[in-house]
């Protein structure tokens, strides 16, 4: 078996405080889609800086690719929880796109054509292609969630990781970004963090539970009995697919036990 795309080794991380994560080992695989779920407060968004390099372990040990984290900050592509921009602003979607390159070395403007070719396939992976001229603000809330996780790819990246991509979307949306990151998890390793993992639960691998300790599980392992004891309180999950979602109704998950 090939080495691990991110290890953590008995990783605590604290704050000028009580610790946000104690005693954290986990590993995640080459092309692995995982998902982070928790309480708010619980320490997801943590471990994703962790991942980056951006917050350091008060213990422990955390590598990614083999190295420090922010040795492989190259490798990454980051989506973040939210991304501030003034609609006002006069920015296409290719120059948005074309800012994921700015890591490479590049002063805003110049860029080369190889950044060009980058920005135009990354904004082919997530189907907006003919929206490449098309000012930023125009764009739907689904279609600006693509062009930052286009962004993201620009940096042709081994690793995405991303925080939260589909909490300002509607159902519908939300089940077009899953299919863009599953077909790209054909050839990146993904790790993101969500709330609706009744949904996403089709889509990843594994889901790595964090309530300041962290418990991994394969996807068919995690019941209603395991969210309730992760949250600290009974919670039914809800999948939402194509067949709810004509029908305006709900479907309850299958390893919803609650």
């Amino acid at each position: 078996m090939s080495s691990p795309v991110i290890e953590f080794a008995d990783v605590a991380c604290t704050y000028d405080g009580p610790p946000v994560l104690e005693d954290v080992t986990l590993s995640v695989q080459e092309r692995d889609f995982v998902c982070i779920v928790g309480p708010n407060g619980g320490g997801k968004t943590t471990l994703l800086k962790l991942m980056l390099g951006v917050v350091r372990p008060t213990r422990g040990r955390v590598t990614v690719f083999g190295g420090a984290p922010e040795a492989a900050r190259p490798r990454v592509g980051y989506v973040p929880q939210q991304s501030q921009f003034d609609l006002q602003f006069p920015v296409r979607v290719v120059d948005v796109v074309l800012t994921g390159r700015l890591g490479r070395g590049r002063w805003f403007g110049f860029y080369h054509r190889s950044d060009k070719e980058a920005a135009a396939k990354a904004l082919h992976q997530v189907d907006l292609d003919e929206l490449s001229y098309r000012p930023f603000a125009a764009l739907s809330g689904g279609q600006r969630q693509r062009v930052l996780i286009a962004r993201a790819l620009a940096a042709e990246p081994d690793l995405l990781l991303l925080d939260e991509p589909t909490a300002s979307v509607d159902i519908a949306v939300e089940e077009e970004i899953y299919t863009v990151l599953r077909e790209l998890n054909q050839r990146l390793t993904i790790v993101l963090v969500t709330h609706d993992l009744g949904f996403v639960s089709t889509f990843v691998k594994s889901v790595v539970c964090v309530n300041r300790r962290v418990t991994v599980h394969p996807t068919s392992e995690v019941t209603g009995a395991i969210i309730s004891e992760i949250y600290g309180r009974d919670l039914k999950l809800v999948r939402h697919d194509h067949r709810c979602a004509e029908d305006g109704h709900q479907c309850l998950n299958p390893f919803s036990n609650s």
